[in-house]
C-alpha cells in the first residue's frame, strides 16, 4: 500500500519539474528572439546608416583628375571634412582602400588652393573645429602609414597607392606646399600652421613612423632590382629626416634614426645613385657628423648595437663607412681620430661577438661575416652586394690614407730604412750588386742606429697608429669573407706597408723586440692594441710576401729590400721563441692564440720562401743561445715548450740534430715493434723471392699487400738468376740494398712512364702514367720503397723536383701556399710566360688567352678547362692573377692528383708525417739523396773496411786515399762515391751512418771468377805478393754492400789511370 503512495508522488514530482523547465525554456526563446531581434534591427540599422555615410561620402568628396580642375568646383571643404570624419568612423581597411586613396588626392589636391573655403587645411583656421581637427589629420595620416605598412612596392598596382600615401605624408607634414599661407590674411598664421605639422609628425613619430620607412625602404631596396625612383626615394628621406629636425636632432630621434633608417642595408649607395640631392641634404644636416658623435657614447652604442644586433648592425656600419667616404675632405678629416676609428672599430667588435670560428647547428652562414650565431632574413641576402661594394670603402686608398697613411708617412719621414747587422747581401748569391763599400757603409748605419732615439709605446703618436691599425685588424677578424679584399686594399696602396714597417723598426732595436717582450709580460693574453697592431702587420706581409714572384722579391725589391726581410725574420724567429720558451703566452692554447698563429705564419712564409732561394745568411734561422743537448734532453722529458718549437719552428734546430732525432724515432719505433736484435729474441723477418729479369714485378706482387709494420722490419731477398737458380747471399743486409736500388731504379726510369724529369733532371709523377696498368698501385708501392730506404738510412740518388716533395711534406695544403712559386721546379718556360702575362702592361685580352690548358697525349692535343665553361672565358687584365694561379695549379695538382695521392700514401705508411715535419722541402731531399757537401775523404778513411789482405797502411789503399785528395777534382770525388755507393753524395751525418759500411776488397781476378776471400788471396794481398801486375783491369764495384772491389796495382800511375777511367765510364744508378 505505501509502495503505490510513493509511486503517485514520485510522478507528481516529476511532472512538475518537467513544467517548470517548459516554462524556462520558452521564457529563454523569448528573450533571444527578442535580443536577436535588436542585433538585426541593430545591424539592419547600421548597415543603412554606414551605407548612408559611404553614399554621401562617394557624393561629396570629388574624383580628382590628373590635370586637376578647378577647384572652386568643389565642395566646400568644411562640409566635406564633416562627412570625412564620419567616414572614418566607420572605415575599414580593405574594404575602404579605393575610398582612402580618393580622400587622399582630394586632401592634397585642395593644398593647391588660397582659399579656406575650399583647402582643406583651412579648417584649422575655424576655432570650433581646429581641436578635432588636429586629431582628424592624426588618424588620416597614421591609416596613410597603415596601408603602407601592406603595400608592395614591387607590383605597379601597389606602387601607385604608395606614391600617393608619401605625397600625402609630405603635404601634410610640412607646410611649404601649402598655397593658402601666401594669401596675405592668413600669412600671419604659419608658425601656428608649423606647429600642427609638427604634432603631426610627433605622433607619428611615435606611433612608430620609422618602423613604416623601414620597412618599405626593405621592401623597395633589399633586392636585386630597386624598385623605387627618384621622387619616392627622395620623399621617403624628406619624412625621416624631418622627426630629427623638428627635435633638434635629439639623442633619442637621433638614435631612433640610426636603429630603423640609417641600418637599412645599402640604403646610402642607393642614394647616391638614384637622387644625390638626397645625399646633398644628409651632408647639410650633417648626419655623419651627428651619428659618429652619438655612437661615441658607449651607453648610445649599447642601444643601438642590442636592438639591431649583429646583421643590421653591419649594415649601420656599411653605411656610416659610405657617408664618411663622401665626407673624406672635410668632416671625416676632422673627427677620423679619435671618434670616427672608435665607433667603427666599436660596431666591428660588437659584431664580432656573432661570429664563430666553426660551423655548427645553430650556426648560419653569411656571405660577409662567415659562420655566425644569427640567421639572415631573405631581404638581406639580396643587398648583401650592396654592403659589401660599401664596406670595401674602408680600405680605399683615400680612407686609408686620412685615419692612418698621410700620419704615418709623416712620422717615418725622416727614418733611415732598417739595416741587417753586418749586412745580408755577403751572404747569398742573389746579391750581385752589393761590395765590400756597401758593406762597410751598413757597418757605419747600424754603429749610428744603436745610438738613435726610439719611440715609446705610451707615446700620443704610437697611441694614433696602434688605434688605426686595432680597427683594421678587427676588421680582419669580423668580415671574414672579406679578409683578402682587406689585404689586398691594404698592401698595395702607396707605401702603407712599408711605412708601418719602418714605424715598427722605430720602437726600439730589432723592430722593438724587448718592447714587445716587455709589454707581452703583462699582457699576457694578447689582447692589447699594440699586438693587433703585430698581427695586423703579420697578416698583411704574409699576403704580401706570397704574391710577390721572385723578380719582384729578389730583383726589384721595391720598396722591401731583402735587408728587410733579413731583420723581419730575425725579429719574427727571437720573438717566438722567446714567448714560447718564456711561456709568456698560455702553451695550452697556443694553436687558438692570434699572436701567436699571425706572427708564425709570416715567419713560416719567409722561411719557405728562404729555403726555395736564399736570402739571408748562413745560420740565420738558428737560435744561438739554445744548447742542443739541454733542449734533447728536456724533448724527453715532455717539456711543453720544447715540444710546441720542435712542432712549429723545428729550424731553430741546427739540422745534423734533427736528422739524429729523426734517426731515435726510427730506432725508438723498432724497439717498440720488436724489431731490434737483442738477447731475448730476434726479429721476424719477411723472404722474399725475387727474378733478376721481374724485380719490380715480383717486388711488388710479394711486398705491395703486407702490413706497413712488417715493412718496416726485416726483408730478406732470394734471388733467382736468369738460369733459374738460386743466388747465394740471402742473408747478407746487402741484398736487399741490391734489391731496393734495383727497383728504385727501374721505377723512376722515365721510360716506364711512371715518372718525367724536369728541364733540371728533376722527377715528378707523370700525368700519363694512366697507361701504365695499376699505375696508381704502383705508385703507393714506390712510395712504400722509397719510405723504407729513408727509414733504413739507405740514401739513393733521386733527385725529386721540389713542388712534388712540398706535396709529400704537406706544405701544399696550407692556406697560403702559393703554386706560382714552385712552378719554376716544374717548368720553367711556363714560369716565364705566366709572370710575363702579370707584368703586361697592356690589355692582356689582346693575347687571345683563355682559362683552358693543353696537354700532349700520345701526340693528341687535349684541352682542359680551368674553371666551368673555361673555353668561353677570356684571360682579361682583371681576372689574369686567377687565371696564372689556376694554370699553375693544374700543371702541379690537378694532373697528378690521384699518383701524387698514391705515392704520399705509400710513403707515410712507412714514414709518419710528424717525423716529416722536422724538414724543410730541400732537406727532405738530402734525407733521400744525401748531403749537399764536399766529399770527406778522412770521415770516409776512418769507416772504412778492408778484405783480401788490404789494410790501413797497406801501400795501394795508401796510393787511394792520395789519388783521392790530390788528383781527383770535387765532381770525380762524387763519381767515386757514386760507382761505390750508387749515390754521389755522402749520407747524412756522416759515413758512420752508411749501411753496410764502406770497404775495400783486394781481387786477384775479374768479377767473373771471383769467388770470394781465401787464405792465400788474402796472404798475398796483405804481403803485397804478386802473380802478376794486374794493369789490365779495372776497379770494380758492388754498390749493395757499398764495396769496391781493388787489385793489387803495382804503380800508382796505373791505379790513377784506372780509377779516373772505371768511375768516369761506369754510369752507375743514372736516371736516364
Amino acid at each position: 500500500m505505501f509502495s503505490k503512495g510513493e509511486d503517485a508522488k514520485t510522478s507528481f514530482l516529476e511532472q512538475t519539474k518537467a513544467a517548470r523547465e517548459e516554462r524556462a525554456l520558452e521564457k529563454k526563446k523569448e528573450q533571444s528572439a527578442v535580443l536577436l531581434q535588436a542585433h538585426i534591427r541593430g545591424w539592419l540599422a547600421r548597415i543603412k546608416f554606414t551605407n548612408y555615410i559611404l553614399n554621401d561620402f562617394d557624393v561629396i568628396v570629388p574624383d580628382v583628375p590628373e590635370d586637376k580642375v578647378n577647384l572652386t568646383s568643389f565642395t566646400p571643404s568644411i562640409e566635406i571634412y564633416q562627412k570625412v570624419r564620419l567616414f572614418l568612423l566607420i572605415w575599414k581597411k580593405e574594404r575602404d582602400k579605393e575610398r582612402f586613396a580618393k580622400l587622399c588626392r582630394y586632401m592634397i589636391a585642395s593644398l593647391d588652393s588660397n582659399s579656406p573655403k575650399y583647402s582643406y587645411v583651412g579648417i584649422a583656421l575655424n576655432k570650433n573645429h581646429v581641436i578635432h581637427w588636429i586629431s582628424h589629420m592624426n588618424d588620416i595620416l597614421w591609416k596613410c602609414c597603415d596601408y603602407l605598412d601592406d603595400l608592395k612596392p614591387e607590383y605597379a598596382s601597389d606602387m601607385k597607392f604608395v606614391l600617393l600615401y608619401l605625397h600625402m605624408l609630405v603635404s601634410f607634414t610640412s607646410t611649404s606646399t601649402w598655397v593658402i599661407l601666401k594669401n596675405k590674411n592668413i600669412e600671419q598664421f604659419k608658425p601656428g600652421m608649423s606647429k600642427f605639422c609638427a604634432n603631426f609628425m610627433g605622433q607619428l613619430f611615435h606611433r612608430g613612423f620609422y618602423l613604416t620607412l623601414k620597412g618599405l625602404l626593405i621592401k623597395g631596396l633589399s633586392r636585386l632590382r630597386i624598385v623605387f625612383k627618384a621622387a619616392s626615394l627622395s620623399a621617403i628621406i624628406t619624412l625621416a629626416l624631418r622627426p630629427l629636425i623638428a627635435a633638434d636632432f635629439s639623442d633619442k630621434f637621433m638614435t631612433m634614426f640610426l636603429i630603423q633608417i640609417l641600418s637599412v642595408p645599402g640604403i646610402i649607395q642607393h642614394l647616391q645613385t638614384v637622387t644625390p640631392d638626397s645625399i646633398t641634404v644628409l651632408v647639410t644636416n650633417k648626419i655623419f657628423l651627428r651619428s659618429i658623435e652619438l655612437l661615441s657614447n658607449q651607453q648610445a652604442m649599447r642601444i643601438v648595437f642590442n636592438t639591431l644586433e649583429g646583421n643590421y648592425a653591419l649594415c649601420l656600419l656599411a653605411n656610416i663607412t659610405q657617408l664618411g667616404y663622401i665626407e673624406r675632405d672635410t668632416t671625416l678629416k676632422e673627427i677620423c681620430f679619435p671618434s670616427f676609428t672608435v665607433v667603427v672599430t666599436g660596431l666591428l667588435e660588437s659584431c664580432q661577438h656573432y661570429v664563430v670560428v666553426k660551423q655548427s647547428n645553430l650556426t648560419h652562414w653569411h656571405p660577409v661575416l662567415g659562420w655566425f650565431a644569427q640567421p639572415m632574413d631573405s631581404a638581406l641576402h639580396a643587398a648583401i652586394p650592396h654592403v659589401k661594394m660599401q664596406l670595401h670603402l674602408l680600405w680605399n686608398s683615400e680612407i686609408v690614407n686620412i685615419l692612418l697613411g698621410k700620419f704615418l708617412s709623416s712620422l717615418v719621414k725622416n727614418l733611415e730604412a732598417p739595416h741587417a747587422p753586418g749586412g745580408s747581401s755577403g751572404h747569398s748569391n742573389h746579391f750581385s750588386g752589393t761590395n765590400f763599400l756597401r758593406r762597410a757603409l751598413d757597418s757605419r748605419v747600424n754603429k749610428t742606429n744603436t745610438q738613435k732615439s726610439y719611440r715609446s709605446l705610451g707615446s700620443p703618436e704610437v697611441h694614433r697608429v696602434v688605434l688605426m691599425c686595432s680597427l683594421y685588424h678587427t676588421a680582419l677578424h669580423t668580415l671574414t669573407q672579406l679578409k683578402l679584399d682587406i689585404l689586398t686594399g691594404l698592401c698595395y696602396r702607396d707605401r702603407f706597408l712599408y711605412d708601418l714597417w719602418l714605424f715598427l723598426c722605430s720602437l726600439g732595436p730589432n723592430c722593438g723586440l724587448k718592447t714587445f717582450l716587455d709589454h707581452l709580460a703583462v699582457n699576457t693574453k694578447c689582447t692589447a692594441p699594440e699586438f693587433q697592431m703585430l698581427q695586423l702587420f703579420s697578416d698583411c706581409m704574409t699576403h704580401y710576401v706570397t704574391i710577390l714572384d721572385d723578380m719582384e722579391l729578389y730583383e726589384q725589391q721595391n720598396p722591401f729590400k731583402l735587408s728587410d726581410f733579413v731583420i723581419l725574420s730575425n725579429f719574427l724567429n727571437i720573438f717566438l721563441y722567446k714567448i714560447v720558451i718564456g711561456s709568456l703566452i698560455d702553451l695550452k692554447s697556443i694553436q687558438s692564440n692570434q699572436l701567436f698563429q699571425s706572427l708564425h705564419t709570416l715567419l713560416i712564409v719567409l722561411y719557405k720562401r728562404d729555403c726555395r732561394r736564399r736570402y739571408t745568411p748562413l745560420g740565420h734561422w738558428l737560435i744561438k743561445e739554445i744548447k742542443v743537448s739541454s733542449f734533447m734532453v728536456d724533448l724527453e722529458k715532455g717539456r711543453r715548450a720544447q715540444q710546441i718549437l720542435l712542432q712549429t719552428m723545428p729550424h731553430i734546430i741546427p739540422h745534423e740534430d734533427r736528422v739524429r732525432l729523426f734517426r731515435k724515432y726510427i730506432i725508438n719505433e723498432k724497439t717498440v715493434l720488436g724489431l731490434t736484435e737483442s738477447a731475448c729474441a730476434s726479429p721476424q723477418s719477411t723472404l722474399i723471392t725475387v727474378h733478376r729479369s721481374r724485380i719490380v714485378e715480383d717486388g711488388y706482387r710479394q711486398l705491395a699487400l703486407i702490413l706497413p709494420q712488417n715493412l718496416k722490419g726485416v726483408i730478406r731477398v732470394r734471388f733467382i738468376n736468369e738460369q733459374g737458380l738460386d743466388e747465394a747471399g740471402i742473408d747478407q743486409d746487402g741484398v736487399f740494398k741490391e734489391f731496393l736500388e734495383e727497383s728504385i731504379k727501374k721505377v723512376f726510369d722515365p721510360g716506364l712512364n711512371l715518372f718525367k724529369i724536369t728541364s733540371e733532371e728533376r722527377l715528378y709523377p707523370s700525368p700519363t702514367s694512366y697507361l701504365q696498368e695499376n699505375h696508381l698501385q704502383l705508385f703507393e708501392f714506390v712510395g712504400r720503397m722509397l719510405g723504407k730506404a729513408v727509414y733504413e738510412g739507405i740514401v739513393v740518388d733521386v733527385p725529386f723536383a721540389s713542388f712534388f716533395l712540398s706535396q709529400v711534406l704537406g706544405q701544399t695544403a696550407q692556406a697560403l701556399y702559393s703554386c706560382v712559386d714552385e712552378l719554376p721546379s716544374l717548368d720553367a718556360d711556363l714560369y716565364r710566360s705566366l709572370n710575363y702575362i702579370k707584368h703586361y702592361e697592356g690589355d692582356v685580352s689582346e693575347l687571345d688567352l683563355s682559362f683552358t690548358a693543353d696537354e700532349d697525349c700520345l701526340g693528341k692535343l687535349v684541352t682542359h678547362e680551368l674553371i666551368p665553361g673555361g673555353k668561353a672565358v677570356s684571360v682579361t687584365n682583371d681576372n689574369k692573377i686567377n687565371y696564372i694561379h689556376l694554370m699553375a695549379h693544374f700543371r702541379m695538382h690537378v694532373q697528378i692528383k690521384d699518383q701524387t695521392a698514391a705515392f704520399i700514401r705509400g710513403f707515410r705508411s712507412i714514414i709518419s708525417p710528424e717525423w716529416l715535419s722536422l724538414f724543410s722541402t730541400p732537406e727532405l731531399q738530402r734525407l733521400i739523396s744525401g748531403d749537399n757537401v764536399p766529399l770527406d775523404l778522412k770521415d770516409l778513411r776512418k769507416h772504412t773496411q778492408y778484405y783480401g789482405g788490404f789494410h790501413d797502411s797497406h801501400r795501394v789503399v795508401n796510393w787511394l786515399w792520395d789519388i783521392l785528395d790530390k788528383d781527383f777534382s770535387d765532381e770525380e770525388k762524387g763519381m767515386f762515391l757514386k760507382f761505390v755507393t750508387s749515390c754521389s753524395k755522402p749520407p747524412l751525418l756522416g759515413f758512420a751512418h752508411l749501411e753496410p759500411p764502406f770497404s775495400i776488397r783486394c781481387v786477384e781476378v775479374g768479377d767473373d771468377e771471383d769467388t770470394g776471400d781465401t787464405i792465400g788471396s788474402v796472404i798475398r794481398g796483405f804481403f803485397t805478393i804478386r802473380k802478376k801486375d794486374p794493369q789490365n783491369r779495372l776497379p770494380t764495384s758492388s754498390t749493395c754492400f757499398n764495396l769496391l772491389k781493388l787489385p793489387n796495382y803495382q804503380k800508382k800511375s796505373t791505379l790513377r789511370e784506372k780509377l779516373r777511367y772505371a768511375v768516369s765510364c761506369n754510369t752507375g744508378f743514372e736516371l736516364s
